[in-house]
């Protein structure tokens, strides 16, 4: 299995300079790792054998596969009450004189799209994180560099502390649009986890969006009582009928039996999304509860003094923090996740004492 994964280990590769938080690598390294995965493990035959093998008489096998794979397969939802091996040989599976005039007849089509489906989907989660890089525009990178190791030259230092000090002071109250753009790639990830439960649901004919609720609620029952919801969107058998012409030129219909393997793997597969997004939908949602609290001032600078105060050493960042608006504090935030602990200490200390008009380097 190693084969797999190993050629996309790369995705959870944690980046030198971070320019977000946990919540947004939630999404563009977790859930697209999970999804890329999962695409590449539903195409592994080795694994799971053909992705459909049809039974049927007179017809070449290679070729009822194809068939019933291209045109897809179907089921009878109105079968779902009948017994197993009594009534029926398989679920949603019968004779035609059992089946009901006017009776559902659903068709599977989406294990033809389940590989493209989760790329796709991956896609869209890294799509935010995308955005986000290019409007950064690589600032971060730029601020910390030299100032990211714990062992750091003292002649460097003071040229890098009093360059970064220059540049806040240049362009204090000039960092609006870099938080207000950080935010809304925010409130992208929120918006695109849930357009994908509900793409998802469509997608397989809107099945999805109570899946999880209904597994939970049908294994608490007895095996022999109850009607399996995976096989209900996941079926292991179904039937596919093939129209050819006969010895005298009429249409003959073959019926047959198709087993789908990968069935196995995608029922597993999206039981564990349908959990998966909402847990990242509900933790992305604190996030942007997070951040909507920290527009307060008060909430800043207490966050501000939890990062500056090391050994109940009084640091004075109530200046820093008046002074400064969301769009420096939040730059501010972010470069303390990517220089020396000491470093942004010192440099804390001289940005309040050059805003309260003080010189405190020496």
């Amino acid at each position: 299995m190693s084969d797999v994964f190993g050629s996309i280990r790369g995705l959870l590769k944690i980046d030198s300079v971070s320019i977000d938080n946990y919540v947004f690598r939630l999404h563009y390294k977790a859930t697209m790792f999970l999804l890329v995965a999962f695409s590449l493990l539903v195409t592994q035959k080795q694994y799971f054998g053909d992705p459909i093998d049809c039974l049927v008489d007179k017809i070449p096998p290679y070729l009822m596969d194809t068939y019933c794979w291209i045109h897809s397969t179907y089921t009878i939802p109105d079968l779902g009450n009948k017994t197993v091996g009594k009534d029926i040989p398989h679920p949603g599976i019968a004779s035609p004189a059992l089946i009901k005039e006017g009776s559902e007849v659903r068709y599977h089509k989406y294990y033809q799209w389940v590989t493209l489906m989760l790329y796709f989907q991956a896609i869209l989660f890294y799509l935010p994180r995308y955005i986000w890089k290019v409007w950064e525009g690589g600032k971060m990178k730029l601020l910390s560099s030299g100032v990211n190791t714990v062992i750091i030259d003292q002649e460097d230092k003071q040229v890098r502390l009093e360059a970064l000090l220059s540049y806040f002071n240049s362009n204090l109250h000039g960092h609006k649009f870099y938080a207000v753009k950080y935010v809304l790639c925010e409130i992208a990830n929120f918006a695109n986890v849930i357009g994908q439960i509900y793409f998802t649901d469509r997608f397989l004919g809107y099945q999805f969006t109570t899946y999880g609720t209904d597994v939970l609620f049908v294994s608490e029952k007895e095996m022999g009582t109850r009607h399996d919801t995976m096989d209900a969107i996941f079926p292991k058998v179904t039937k596919c009928t093939f129209h050819k012409y006969g010895a005298s030129g009429s249409i003959e219909s073959h019926d047959a039996l198709c087993v789908l393997p990968l069935n196995i793997i995608n029922e597993k597969i999206y039981i564990f999304l349908w959990f998966w997004f909402i847990i990242v939908a509900a933790i992305s949602g604190i996030g942007l509860i997070y951040r909507l609290v920290t527009f307060h001032k008060r909430v800043r600078t207490r966050i501000f003094k939890s990062i500056c105060c090391y050994n109940e050493e009084k640091i004075d960042v109530e200046i820093v923090a008046h002074k400064c608006d969301y769009g420096d504090w939040f730059l501010l935030r972010r470069l303390s996740k990517n220089v020396d602990a000491f470093f942004f200490r010192d440099f804390v200390k001289e940005f309040a004492a050059r805003l309260d008009g003080r010189q405190y380097m020496e």
